[in-house]
């Protein structure tokens, strides 16, 4: 199924405005999430908003936002106020810099989406593709959507222009924030580790290679369940208490299974991917039909 467009903005490059459209570049509508049920009768559970002072059920029509400025002291603000403190929608991005890529922390990284060239908008839509990946910088520019400020950080992956939300500086705590003890590291331990390393290095990062096993026995359980089949709930051991170890000997160890790990796989040859489990929706609907 071809991928279906959320929008549109226009990207402003010097004098050269460039019109696209924009694609999420993540599912997380794939993501299994589990609702809550009136255990008694199955059905759905409906939230409700509860008074702190007299415990009354407030409906929607009487709510207002408001900020805590101190300790239990609010300032209320009608939608109109809220609507006004929002940033304007721009529909465009306009590049301020360009930078490379590795200048960036991936801390700073947030939501990506891809961008396709809008009718007409080919050409340069293609040149500064091009141009980009020739110099090996990423553009740096600023786009409002929302009622939000965001900076945004274009990029090319293959043919295709990313843009990628960052986060702000203030958002961003400093990793110095954090008391991490500098211990002494001898030159065998490190020469062990660096071996350890190597062993494990690949020339380049493969997704691909990454199943999410979780979820893959999530929805094998859960089809278990609309069959009206049980299943089986083993407890989960508690994990042991940090135990002191020879650091030596561990690196030792890691280097000896990853060789054997190593030398297992090149006899069997490459591994397929496990057979993915029939959605739950497609297996309530097969369920009901029998």
């Amino acid at each position: 199924m071809a991928a279906r467009s959320i929008g549109s903005l226009t990207i402003s490059f010097g004098l050269v405005a460039i019109p696209v459209k924009l694609y999420t570049a993540t599912q997380s509508a794939n993501a299994i999430s589990f609702n809550l049920l009136h255990k008694d009768c199955g059905s759905r559970l409906r939230q409700q908003y509860v008074c702190q002072k007299d415990g009354s059920i407030v409906e929607r029509d009487q709510m207002v936002k408001g900020y805590e400025f101190a300790k239990d002291q609010y300032v209320s603000f009608t939608p109109e106020e809220i609507k006004a403190l929002e940033e304007a929608g721009t529909h465009s991005v306009e590049i301020s810099e360009f930078v490379p890529v590795q200048s960036i922390d991936p801390v700073y990284f947030d939501k990506t989406y891809y961008l396709s060239p809008d009718k007409g908008a080919g050409k340069p839509y293609g040149l500064l593709t091009e141009a980009l990946k020739q110099a090996e910088l990423c553009a740096v520019g600023r786009w409002a959507t929302r009622g939000k400020a965001y900076i945004v950080l274009l990029r090319p992956v293959g043919d295709v222009l990313t843009m990628q939300q960052l986060h702000f500086a203030a958002d961003v705590r400093s990793a110095s924030e954090i008391d991490v003890p500098k211990p002494e590291v001898k030159p065998a331990e490190l020469k062990l580790a660096q071996q350890l390393i190597s062993q494990q290095t690949s020339a380049k990062f493969d997704p691909g290679a990454y199943q999410d096993e979780l979820r893959a026995r999530i929805e094998a359980e859960i089809q278990k369940k609309v069959e009206g089949k049980e299943i089986s709930v083993s407890a989960i051991a508690p994990e042991g208490e940090g135990k002191v170890i020879d650091l030596m000997e561990a690196l030792r160890a890691s280097l000896e299974k990853t060789e054997s790990a190593r030398a297992s796989a090149s006899q069997l040859g490459p591994r397929k991917a496990p057979k993915r489990v029939e959605e739950p929706a497609k297996a309530a609907k097969k369920a009901s039909k029998r």
